[in-house]
């Protein structure tokens, strides 16, 4: 199977279920935000980072994966004429979110108490952990939208908002792992 087919070369693409939509429509920007989200996290577990962090990313990445194959679905077509679901796959859970929250609470235990915002920066790592997690509140943004016209299993938006603290505690974790200071932002007073 070659992996390019010439369908989406006048600007239109299929959902899974074989509905044609412009490549702008806002399920196709949805999963296509949580694709870019997901590289940027590949890009976190190929640094050089603690081994516990590259597995929960990976984790993650499957997650994403199931993220955008529910949202490439329409509601109208995910079920078969015989009952049966035409995208069969776990789903997200409960579970998944908890494990989130478990892994965030670890991380806090041992982070220092936040007073200010932080600036994005002081290592690559890091700083590529406050890129995904800015994609992360985008693929959110557009999920609402799409959520507000075609309802779809709130437990979707549940997990990128809880995704996205996860990046923002990862980065200050390996902020600390690696050694690097945050840089607090302290707005300046006017004269």
């Amino acid at each position: 199977m070659k992996i390019y087919t010439k369908t989406g070369d006048n600007g239109i693409t299929s959902l899974f279920g074989g509905t044609r939509v412009p490549k702008h429509h806002i399920r196709i920007d949805s999963y296509g935000t949580v694709d870019e989200l997901n590289s940027w996290l590949g890009l976190i577990a190929g640094q050089e980072i603690p081994e516990n962090y590259k597995d929960e990313l990976q984790t993650i990445q499957k997650k994403l994966f199931t993220v955008g194959a529910i949202l490439a679905t329409e509601p109208q077509k995910a079920t078969l004429k015989n009952g049966q679901e035409r995208l069969n796959i776990e789903r997200i859970g409960s579970d998944d979110i908890v494990s989130l929250e478990m892994s965030m609470d670890s991380m806090d235990e041992v982070l220092p108490q936040m007073t200010h915002f932080i600036l994005p920066g002081g290592h690559p790592a890091v700083s590529y952990c406050h890129i995904a997690r800015t994609v992360c509140r985008r693929a959110e943004r557009k999920t609402t939208i799409l959520y507000e016209n075609e309802p779809f299993d709130t437990n979707v938006l549940t997990y990128l908002n809880r995704l996205s603290d996860y990046l923002f505690v990862l980065a200050r974790k390996l902020s600390m792992d690696l050694g690097v200071k945050e840089i607090k932002w302290i707005p300046e007073k006017r004269d």
